[in-house]
């Protein structure tokens, strides 16, 4: 698995795989952590529709890409992730 993911993003060895893959773990886990506290401040939990829910993951989404290319460059990935992101970026604009 670690030999398919370093050939599909043109990395050089399996401990920046690993780096890699722990960066977008970090990247969930802090964005499912300030899910709740960032609703809170916008409605209470009992007045948030399904159209709330869905425009909040739309605006997650610049916040998602921003936390990722700070942990990308805390683990010293900032390369591979800036890419990362503008390459996800274009395919939006398409």
């Amino acid at each position: 698995m670690f030999k398919k993911l370093q050939k599909r993003w043109n990395l050089k060895n399996g401990w920046q795989v690993l780096v890699v893959l722990l960066v977008f773990a970090c990247t969930g886990f802090t964005v499912m952590f300030l899910k709740e506290p960032i609703l809170s401040v916008i409605a209470p939990k009992e007045d948030r529709t399904w159209a709330f829910t869905t425009i909040y993951y739309v605006l997650i989404l610049p916040v998602y890409f921003a936390i990722l290319l700070f942990y990308g460059f805390i683990f010293g990935q900032g390369k591979f992730f800036w890419a990362f992101v503008k390459k996800t970026f274009r395919r939006f604009r398409k």
